[in-house]
């Protein structure tokens, strides 16, 4: 076993979320979102090149970092797991953060403490957007994957996904998959979008929407009969249907609006959350595109009641992130004061808590 695969099998077996390699530095990792540093011993810039090199198997890879300067890719452990890299430059030396992508069954809706009747039908629908949201090390990956994990389980359809880099393996179960890799399998998301169209999908996943390119891309393939599945780092769901907007300029977005308008089946916004007693639990904001919400998106003048909407449509399985912390606090998966401190409005969170008190 190499020095490499062996530190990387001591911060998995620990529950690490990510592991942090730095010149200059001791290995470290992150766990139940804590870094913890594993020995006194500082990595050298040599160990740092060498343990590039050695993850760096694409012929050319490693001279396309050394020009670009940054690099994002998999790269996995047999018998301990599967990581998504990205390499980088800084002071000088080589610099590697590594999510840990455990070697394991994907995930159900049950075990990720997602609301099952709202995920199955959310993923039952033939044509249109979905979207998983939130900052970096929230799990929206784990929750595309699951939610891709019940369509290839269950519907007899043709699944193309585009990522950067591929994270979680599927397998063909009832539906058919093909995983296609940014840098070795495609080029861009746009170009990989646009050959897709020619792959006869029913189902596409995106990995992020990062430009206006590829928006436009995915918009024009929800309306054109395909589920399609992305991510963009945004906080909420109001901020995500603002964000997707702005990628466009000021004349286009009308346009932009009547299309989201039709097509937005739903917006999952998530965050890892401190756990009552250690660990974290999955905090989300759920909005679906109901009859009201298409309006709200629609009319610049009604994007500020998508709140309002989201608060009062519990029936059809919305909620803002502030009334799923008082749903964890009352199962007692969380503390009071973590979630005022995670809160959106630690002052309404309060007021519902009180109320919930004297229910």
């Amino acid at each position: 076993m190499s020095v490499l695969h062996g530190l990387l099998a001591a911060v998995v077996r620990d529950g690490a979320s990510d592991v942090h390699l730095r010149a200059g530095s001791a290995p470290m990792g992150r766990i139940s979102g804590l870094i913890r540093r594993y020995g006194e011993t500082a990595l050298t810039p040599q160990h740092l090149q060498d343990f590039t090199r050695e993850m760096m198997t694409r012929p050319g890879q490693w001279e396309e970092f050394a020009a670009s300067r940054d690099a994002d890719f998999a790269f996995g452990v047999q018998g301990v797991a599967r990581f998504r890299v990205n390499a980088y430059w800084q002071r000088g030396s080589i610099g590697l953060i590594m999510r840990v992508i455990e070697d394991k069954p994907i995930p159900s809706f049950q075990q990720l403490g997602l609301p099952q009747n709202t995920f199955e039908e959310l993923v039952s629908q033939e044509r249109g957007l979905i979207l998983v949201t939130g900052p970096t090390g929230s799990g929206k990956t784990t929750t595309l994957a699951s939610m891709i994990d019940y369509i290839n389980a269950n519907q007899p359809v043709n699944i193309v996904t585009l990522e950067d880099p591929i994270e979680i393996l599927h397998r063909d179960k009832v539906a058919t998959i093909s995983q296609r890799e940014l840098g070795s399998d495609t080029l861009s998301f746009g170009a990989g979008l646009r050959a897709s169209m020619r792959q006869d999908p029913d189902v596409i996943l995106i990995g992020e929407m990062r430009d206006k390119e590829t928006v436009e891309a995915a918009l024009s393939a929800a309306q054109t009969g395909h589920l399609v599945f992305s991510t963009l780092h945004t906080m909420d769901a109001m901020r995500t249907v603002t964000r997707i907007i702005d990628f466009f300029a000021p004349h286009e977005r009308a346009q932009v609006r009547q299309g989201l308008s039709e097509s937005l089946v739903g917006v999952v916004s998530q965050r890892l959350l401190p756990r009552l007693g250690g660990g974290r639990v999955l905090g989300m904001e759920i909005l679906i595109g109901t009859p009201t919400v298409r309006d709200c998106i629609k009319d610049e003048d009604k994007t500020e009641e998508i709140k309002q909407a989201l608060e009062e449509g519990s029936l059809r399985g919305m909620h803002t992130f502030d009334q799923h912390l008082v749903q964890l606090v009352r199962e007692g998966h969380m503390s009071e004061e973590d979630a005022m401190q995670s809160a959106t409005s630690a002052h309404e969170v309060k007021i519902k808590l009180m109320a919930a008190k004297f229910a």
